[in-house]
């Protein structure tokens, strides 16, 4: 089963998180190769899904937001995006586009980013928004800040953070065909109650009182974890490998039916605004060329079919319908 497990280091400003997605993750992937239009993802297609998969929870986790958080990679190359959007309860859905082959052993920069067109976007959408609100978003390039080219989903991120959020971070993500697993170690802010002994917060300069030191260790700890332990050890074992010598103190962690799990939102309202949408012309010449409308949901693969009267109804109704994800082209 899927679980995640979040822990802090005693008197430190310094938290941790482990997901691991099991039954979650093999139900995106068996619901993608059940689609005989499309087939199953490439691998290396799965792998970047996965790991945005388990990044997504890692960042619903730790801002606890009170809404969708939708993390999307899009670019020049032939997967021309790939979306995970993760609720408040943690239920989490993924799909990838392709517009061309992908070789085994592409690298990221191989597959959205050919021409240094590829951009990674994370959108905060509000479950309950005031008039006119809208989601927020952040964007950022896939190369660092020296030009270069980004080639690990994990090192986007922690450039993500740290431009955002001025918090220092460090990812490790990883993903197979069974599992989806990540490691987030994060660096708080001196300011606010309860994260340090008030001797600490006394002091006037983070260096002096050796913060980013206890930080570095504990992220060079975290990123000598291998891909193929995050992939196979329980979190037990990664724990007492990583941090045997830190003192780490660990919350009742997150299974069964609070831990993070597949979950689509898509229903035929939301594929009746969507048709809308395009007008009722366009509908009427799908109509008149296929006899009936089929639309087919890439999160899930659930199959929606409208024949002419179903359509008619669609632009007769006045239907209320909460938007669904908007991509980024």
């Amino acid at each position: 089963m899927s679980e995640l497990h979040k822990f802090i280091f005693d008197g430190l400003p310094v938290r941790g998180m482990i997901v691991r997605l099991t039954d979650a993750w093999t139900e995106i992937l068996a619901r993608r190769a059940a689609n005989t239009q499309t087939g199953a993802y490439p691998v290396q297609v799965r792998e970047l899904l996965g790991e945005m998969a388990a990044a997504g929870v890692l960042m619903q986790s730790n801002i606890k937001f009170n809404g969708a958080l939708v993390l999307q990679i899009f670019g020049d190359g032939p997967v021309k995006v790939a979306v995970t959007e993760v609720q408040p309860d943690l239920s989490l859905r993924a799909t990838a586009t392709l517009a061309g082959e992908v070789r085994d052993g592409a690298s990221l920069s191989e597959m959205v980013n050919l021409g240094n067109g590829g951009r990674c976007a994370i959108t905060l959408d509000p479950k309950d928004k005031f008039p006119g609100q809208q989601p927020y978003q952040g964007v950022v390039p896939l190369f660092g800040d020296q030009g270069e080219k980004l080639e690990k989903l994990s090192s986007v991120l922690e450039h993500y953070m740290l431009q955002s959020e001025q918090l220092d971070t460090c990812l490790v993500l990883a993903a197979d065909d069974k599992v989806a697993a990540g490691l987030l170690i994060q660096r708080l802010p001196l300011e606010g109650e309860g994260n340090l002994a008030g001797s600490l917060r006394s002091a006037a300069n983070e260096d002096e009182i050796g913060l980013n030191e206890h930080y570095n260790r504990i992220a060079l700890l975290a990123s000598s974890l291998k891909r193929e332990e995050l992939l196979t050890l329980d979190v037990d074992t990664i724990l007492r490998r990583l941090f045997w010598e830190e003192k780490v103190s660990r919350f009742e962690p997150l299974q069964g039916e609070t831990a993070p799990r597949f979950a689509c939102r898509c229903s035929r309202e939301r594929v009746s605004q969507m048709l809308r949408g395009f007008g009722a012309e366009e509908a009427e010449s799908v109509l008149a060329e296929q006899g009936q409308i089929e639309v087919a949901c890439e999160f899930c693969g659930q199959q929606y079919r409208y024949d002419a009267v179903d359509a008619a109804s669609i632009f007769t109704q006045g239907e209320h319908l909460v938007d669904g994800i908007k991509t980024v082209q």
